[in-house]
């Protein structure tokens, strides 16, 4: 042990990697959010390899079942493996987690060994040596004395092992493994000495997001030493034992196992519960690497996808190639001033806004289309995982901004999926062709009317509004009667004046009124005698008011409470304030709503920043006349609810919407309303930041005399003349150019008053 760990410090393994680099990607580190546990926080971030917007995302694995989506948490001691697929910052079960590979020596264990009865293939993990960076992660399995380092390519991914001399060393794959559930079968062939092929089925019935995502996971996987001695398990469960999510949350699925069946060498092996091992002898620190490519098509698209992407064993020229592809995308955004911590904070948050929408389309154009069909891709790129309610917020107008070709991908994958299911509307939150019906709201709505205003259509533009208004009209503020829950009527009332936009854009003036009226159905829930908005029942009564009054959480609002939900009413600010008291009294409201909130932002009753029905509010006071307000409580948060530490994301990051509003906030400008081209400007966290926006050229933001105390804007500039708005529109920031802001110690209270 002690020469093994004298060549690993030679090596020059370390938590900082290997020699440093001076592309933006030194600047991220993974392990921001990478806990699922409170109190060291639960971003639920994954730190292993991935690519931009990538297939694969090859991570470490230590935690399984329960509210644990990413399947890592760095308080865990033991790591299970490295799976090739991954979902970053989700709450709830999560899914994926597929093919997972872990090296061990010795005798041949079966299961993962999650109780003490039952020891396995997992090991404890030294945490000095685990390494996290921009497409590369190594950490070193004690156990075995096995370091590990992983790498990716936008659809495959290798791994490096460094054995100890031992006569049984072996790469074995749980081929059934999946966060949150099982896949429900799995197929395995040997292909020539050092291949195998196969793929996971990964049903319903093996729980896994929503116990309703249905996904083949194909794969085929080459190992640079020859398959000699090698052969598959399979784990032994009882018939008339249960094997579904409530087995798993309760980590009991190593208990349901009374044995396992280990076959030998064989030609091909389908089955369930199925593991495969190839054993050999490796001298003192020597090498072995694995490679796999993963395709949601077909093994010829999985062997495809790896002989295009990863021909030969050069593992640090993938890692540097992956390096090159993240610096080009972070480039997107540069920054001036600002501590290390602050750039390492905003290029996280970059890369964690880059994650998803992932392709799920092989290098070939194929896909698997919401019919269960492969399609050519033709015009777009297929894409998965929109976590719609969280991201339509701040992660995709962030993309409509540097990368709207994402946007326009996902509006065409969403659509597609319409249409290829029968279903006829727009999915909500999307997971591999899957309708998981999580959340509330029409955030493709938003997401779409967003894009076609800021011109970006590059998609059917008609079945998009077909699609929307059939959407809007299944699930909308519609006349029939039915309940009005708060967050319901309040979301659909935002996305119903997306319709109505949308509808006076392409020349539907019956829907112009029809969407615009529903818009304003907000107002039918506002009880003048409680002074907020309150719930009616299908009889159109108001229900009873609790106790607890707006503070009551979960009062027909979705992860919030009616003061934190009720204001969002982000198409219509000035009628929300009329409605509330005028501008003086909303004003009042709104400081007390943060005056309360703590210091460091966690979950709580306030400005809750962990979640996001909030996120918009900051930005506010820019719409009531007060924009010092904005500037003040922006910097704050970009202070206290972020940090450079495996805590520094104050809740789940929701497939990239809690970073994405950083990188807008710490940039300057946001929008409260997709759909709207107006930005917001407020106080940024650099003294420079300069975008490179989609028309090509470069927006800049720079703030003179810039400090943690100069946080208000004096006066401003907008190329060279005098600006006196504290919005500015996305046709000006497209064209390029330079805003200008002078920075104080006091408010200016008369600057922004345009």
């Amino acid at each position: 042990m002690n020469k093994f760990i004298t060549f690993l410090f030679f090596l020059g393994f370390s938590k900082f990697g290997f020699a440093q680099h001076s592309g933006l990607s030194q600047y991220v580190n993974p392990m921001i959010g990478a806990s699922t546990m409170a109190p060291v926080g639960i971003g639920k971030t994954f730190p292993g390899a991935a690519t931009p917007f990538g297939m694969v995302q090859l991570s470490p694995n230590t935690i399984f079942g329960g509210d644990n989506g990413s399947g890592y948490s760095y308080q865990n001691k033991y790591i299970e493996g490295f799976a090739f697929t991954q979902m970053s910052g989700v709450g709830k079960f999560g899914d994926l987690g597929n093919f997972l590979v872990t090296p061990t020596t010795g005798p041949l264990k079966t299961v993962a060994g999650r109780h003490a009865e039952l020891p396995g293939y997992r090991s404890l993990y030294d945490k000095n040596s685990e390494v996290a960076e921009a497409g590369y992660y190594a950490a070193t399995l004690t156990d075995y004395h096995i370091h590990a380092e992983a790498t990716a390519a936008p659809h495959s991914g290798i791994i490096r092992f460094t054995f100890p001399a031992n006569a049984q060393s072996r790469i074995q794959i749980d081929l059934a493994h999946r966060v949150g559930g099982t896949s429900t079968e799995q197929y395995v062939e040997v292909v020539g000495d050092r291949a195998i092929q196969g793929w996971m089925k990964c049903t319903p019935k093996g729980g896994g997001w929503g116990n309703g995502a249905d996904y083949t996971v194909y794969f085929y996987a080459e190992c640079s030493k020859p398959l000699k001695n090698f052969g598959t398990w399979s784990a032994i469960i009882p018939d008339n034992q249960r094997r579904t999510r409530q087995d798993v949350e309760s980590l009991h699925y190593d208990s349901l196992i009374i044995g396992s069946s280990v076959t030998g060498r064989f030609k091909q092996k389908q089955g369930r519960h199925l593991g495969f091992y190839t054993e050999f002898s490796t001298g003192d620190r020597e090498t072995v690497l694995f490679k796999a490519g993963i395709s949601f098509t077909s093994i010829e698209g999985a062997r495809n996808n790896l002989v295009q992407e990863i021909p030969d064993w050069g593992f640090d020229k993938v890692r540097e190639n992956t390096k090159r592809l993240w610096d080009k995308e972070l480039s997107k955004i540069t920054v001036n001033g600002g501590t290390r911590d602050q750039k390492v904070i905003f290029y996280t948050a970059m890369y964690h806004s880059m994650i998803d929408p992932r392709n799920v389309t092989d290098v070939n154009g194929q896909y698997t289309g919401g019919d269960g069909r492969v399609h050519t891709a033709k015009g777009f790129t297929k894409r998965s995982v929109f976590s719609g309610w969280d991201v339509f917020r701040s992660q995709l107008p962030l993309l409509t901004l540097i990368k709207p070709e994402i946007n326009t991908d996902i509006i065409s994958s969403l659509v597609e999926l319409a249409d290829q299911s029968g279903k006829g509307y727009l999915e909500r939150w999307e997971l591999l062709n899957y309708y998981t019906g999580v959340m509330i709201g029409n955030p493709a709505i938003s997401v779409i009317t967003d894009a076609y205003h800021k011109g970006f259509r590059n998609f059917d533009v008609n079945k998009a509004y077909q699609y929307a208004k059939q959407t809007s009209d299944k699930f909308g503020n519609t006349e029939e009667p039915h309940a009005m829950e708060i967050s319901r009527t309040l979301e659909y009332a935002y996305t119903e004046w997306c319709m109505s936009q949308m509808a006076a854009w392409l020349g539907h003036p019956a829907d112009v009124s029809l969407y615009a009226k529903r818009a304003q159905r907000y107002k039918d829930i506002f009880d003048t005698e409680k002074g907020w908005f309150r719930p009616k029942g299908k009889s159109g009564n108001w229900l009873p008011w609790p106790e607890q009054g707006r503070m009551k959480g979960g009062y027909t609002t979705i992860e919030s409470n009616p003061y934190q939900q009720g204001w969002f009413v982000p198409q219509d600010v000035e009628g929300m304030t009329l409605l509330m008291g005028g501008r003086e009294k909303v004003i009042a409201d709104l400081v007390n709503f943060f005056d309360k909130t703590p210091a460091d932002f966690r979950w709580n009753d306030y400005y809750n920043h962990a979640n996001e029905p909030v996120h918009h509010i900051p930005f506010l006071f820019n719409r009531l006349g007060v924009p010092w307000l904005t500037q003040r409580w922006v910097r704050i948060i970009c202070e206290n609810a972020y940090q450079n530490n495996v805590g520094g994301l104050v809740g789940n990051d929701d497939a990239g919407q809690m970073s994405a509003w950083y990188v807008l906030a710490a940039s300057g400008i946001a929008q409260i309303c997709p759909g709207d081209n107006r930005y917001e400007i407020f106080s940024p966290v650099f003294d420079a930041v300069h975008i490179q926006v989609s028309s090509g050229k470069i927006f800049s933001l720079v703030a003179k005399n810039n400090s943690k105390q100069n946080i208000y804007i004096q006066s401003a500039t907008l190329n060279g003349k005098a600006y006196n708005k504290c919005h500015i529109d996305y046709d000006d920031i497209i064209q390029g150019g330079k805003l200008e802001l002078t920075m104080g110690d006091t408010p200016n209270k008369q600057w922004g008053m345009q």
